[in-house]
């Protein structure tokens, strides 16, 4: 058996698609889901693009991917690589696929000189937060992921919210 990392092209929108909502299974957030082949092949495929999508394939078969993109910091004033998205198929854990997306995530990292590698996850996958430390990263706890969506968005875009 042979594990592959390969940058995604676009005949795999179909396939990225169907890992988006596997994972929105895995998280129990499948209603909200609502990508497209179009929305993902017009992102992820736009020229030019600071959306990244790497695609595990183990022996020919796809087992997993990760979405990341370039952010800004100004405290370090370079970009860095935020993961959006990691997942591999519940068939092919325990076999260091993740582990190898996030390397070869890193090495994107040092060899483009980006200033740091960051994600969240959710405070109750503990599978997960044991993983990312298990590869030295810290869960910093005293941040917390803030988010305005959906009507949220469009009442504070519209009315400025509270006075």
């Amino acid at each position: 058996m042979s594990l592959a990392i390969r940058a995604a092209q676009p005949a795999d929108c179909a396939t990225i698609l169907a890992l988006v909502h596997e994972l929105a299974d895995y998280q129990k957030l499948q209603t909200n889901v609502d990508a497209t082949l179009d929305g993902i092949a017009s992102v992820l495929f736009a020229a030019p693009s600071h959306i990244f999508c790497d695609i595990a394939d183990w022996s020919g078969e796809t087992a997993g991917f990760a979405v990341s993109f370039l952010h800004y910091s100004t405290f370090r004033g370079r970009y860095g690589l935020y993961l959006e998205d990691l997942f591999v198929r519940p068939v092919w854990r325990r076999r260091g696929i993740g582990k190898a997306l996030m390397h070869r995530l890193a090495q994107r990292c040092v060899a483009d000189g980006l200033v740091r590698f960051e994600w969240a996850v959710m405070d109750s996958n503990s599978p997960s937060i044991a993983f990312y430390r298990s590869i030295g990263a810290q869960v910093l706890d005293q941040w917390k992921l803030c988010r305005l969506s959906g009507p949220a968005l469009h009442a504070f875009a519209h009315e400025g919210g509270p006075s």
